[in-house]
């Protein structure tokens, strides 16, 4: 029986798809959701847990307006807020992050969201958090969303699709062709160069990720988390930026394990995609 508890700070919809995967997933002894809505955030966690029977999981889930409640949580995700709020992110989010990291020394803090690029680097290069802490989920969101369409290119099903990301999103995604695998073959042997060329005419489109997949790739990771899986993610990680104090974040792939990442794991690039991912790096 998992006796770790998770705690999500928000109880939006990003954050309530999180809470809800992670419920069914069974990782954890308990979720929680944190947000100033508490009736709100106590009404989305007795909806998942009126789901239990159904969908035969026993993860026990509340609601509260507490962020004490992160104290002793195994992991702590930073996802949108219940209402107009939106996001933790920006200043608000960064003073969160670094209120948290008060009262839990040792939790890792998963960011579930798209717009906590600048949380993620400020956390790690201003407030000092280690960067294998601190990192974002999201991109591993956007990878899913690119096997799809790379699934509907090739006459396949994402599940048999192998494919990195890297780079910074938006305008700076980089999947390096060489490397994918479709069906257990080459993606550059399966699809031409003109279906890649429309492939990545569309990678900017893809972002930002709806609420249920943001919600699905921080469970899926925590996941990974919590089991030791050896799975590679891609995520968002702090990286140095020459001449700037606070750094910023990037899209790259890594190991994960009960305490946040484990490894980063050199992306296999050709000459032509590290030149890109340098230059997106230095930006």
């Amino acid at each position: 029986m998992p006796i770790v508890t998770i705690v999500i700070l928000g109880a939006g919809e990003t954050a309530a798809a999180t809470a809800r995967q992670l419920a069914a997933a069974q990782v954890a002894a308990r979720v929680v959701m944190v947000d100033e809505a508490e009736a709100v955030a106590r009404g989305k966690a007795l909806d998942i847990a009126q789901a239990a029977p159904v969908d035969r999981y026993d993860t026990a889930t509340a609601g509260t307006s507490d962020e004490a409640a992160v104290v002793g949580a195994g992991v702590v995700v930073l996802a949108d807020r219940a209402g107009a709020a939106g996001e933790w992110a920006d200043e608000a989010g960064l003073a969160l992050v670094q209120r948290v990291a008060r009262m839990n020394d040792r939790a890792a803090i998963v960011c579930a969201g798209v717009r906590q690029r600048s949380v993620i680097g400020r956390a790690v290069h201003e407030a000092g958090l280690p960067p294998t802490r601190v990192f974002g989920t999201a991109p591993d969101a956007l990878r899913g969303a690119i096997a799809s369409l790379v699934a509907l290119e090739a006459d396949t099903t994402p599940a048999d699709i192998s494919l990195l990301v890297v780079g910074r999103a938006p305008d700076e995604v980089i999947v390096p062709w060489d490397a994918a695998s479709l069906d257990g073959r080459r993606a550059i042997d399966v699809l031409t160069p003109p279906a890649i060329t429309r492939l990545e005419t569309r990678l900017a489109r893809l972002w930002p990720p709806g609420p249920y997949a943001l919600g699905s790739a921080a469970a899926r990771v925590i996941r990974s988390m919590l089991t030791r899986a050896p799975r590679i993610h891609v995520l968002e990680v702090a990286v140095p930026r020459e001449g700037s104090a606070g750094g910023h974040a990037a899209m790259l792939p890594a190991r994960v394990g009960p305490r946040g990442i484990t490894r980063l794991e050199p992306p296999p690039l050709s000459v032509r995609d590290r030149v890109r991912l340098e230059s997106a790096l230095a930006r």
